[in-house]
């Protein structure tokens, strides 16, 4: 039986490559908005949301609201988002926006604000559910809705998606709806790659579970902004010294999410790695859909 899985990638031999202008590294950061897409039975839920919290290892509330949880992620779009959107806009740094079409919905002045800065959005699903289980068809009508409100209320249909909680049938639903030209449910190379799927070239533009501020909501994660920080500023330094030694370029993914983040205890670390950043002028902070263009131009 051939096998299904790509245990070698790249292997020992990735594409000698530079970004443009000669960077050695791309940094991207991506701004998961989730806020008001979780489970709860205001939405038609079962249960309340236990994922990704101030409460680790929360328990699910069957069949009623959890009203802490719910505040927890109400931070996410009522406080936390404005810290990050301002200090992105002020220095004038590209964010990519991971929207759950739901939540979208629920929130017009955090939209107008995104496209007043001109942030990519990408598909984050309609729901921020687990879709493991979820009837495909369910799952598809999902990836529908959404993909049309994205192009309902930013004026352009997305270019990228990623579900996170995704089933065995997420990649070639999104690709049978959907006219995207990279997704990001892969966390398994340093750099874009192309496969197969519905018999179409699909671009992957991997992303990151282990530079992402989602460790301060789990068991074995953050404890402290300086955790976050030094690992960030690690994953850096390694990527940019091999690039530097190979002559090849890299590219590192950052994950935020609003109602982590967002909290004031946490954002100085994010404050602290952008600062950082500022003494390189060899690297390249961008969007997902620019990395996914320079490849379409350069490996397609």
């Amino acid at each position: 039986m051939p096998e299904i899985r790509n245990f070698i990638g790249y292997g020992n031999n990735p594409p000698i490559f530079r970004w443009d202008n000669n960077a050695k590294l791309a940094v991207q950061f991506v701004l998961n908005y989730e806020e008001g897409g979780e489970n709860t039975v205001l939405n038609g839920d079962e249960q309340s949301e236990i994922f990704l919290s101030e409460i680790i290892g929360a328990q699910p509330v069957i069949g009623q609201r959890h009203m802490n949880m719910e505040s927890i992620y109400e931070y996410g779009s009522r406080s936390g988002f404005w810290r990050i959107y301002n200090e992105f806009t002020n220095r004038n740094l590209p964010l990519t926006i991971f929207g759950v079409g739901l939540a979208l919905e629920k929130n017009t002045e955090v939209c107008d604000a995104i496209k007043n800065a001109k942030f990519e959005v990408a598909s984050h699903g309609y729901r921020w559910i687990d879709y493991q289980h979820i009837d495909p068809k369910i799952e598809e009508e999902h990836i529908i809705k959404c993909y049309q409100t994205i192009k309902n209320i930013f004026g352009y249909y997305p270019s990228g998606w990623y579900t996170g909680r995704t089933s065995p049938n997420t990649r070639d639903l999104v690709l049978k709806n959907t006219e995207v030209i990279y997704d990001s449910d892969a966390y398994d190379d340093d750099i874009p790659y192309w496969v197969e799927s519905n018999n179409k070239k699909h671009l992957i533009i991997p992303y990151t579970l282990d530079n992402n501020d989602m460790r301060f909501a789990t068991a074995q994660g953050f404890n402290k902004g300086d955790d976050f920080y030094n690992y960030l500023k690690d994953s850096f330094d390694t990527l940019y010294n091999e690039s530097k030694k190979s002559g090849s370029s890299k590219m590192m993914s950052i994950g935020l999410h609003c109602r982590i983040i967002g909290r004031p205890g946490r954002f100085q670390s994010l404050l602290k790695f952008l600062n950082y950043l500022d003494q390189f002028n060899d690297i390249w902070i961008c969007s997902r859909k620019q990395i996914a263009e320079f490849w379409y131009d350069k490996f397609s």
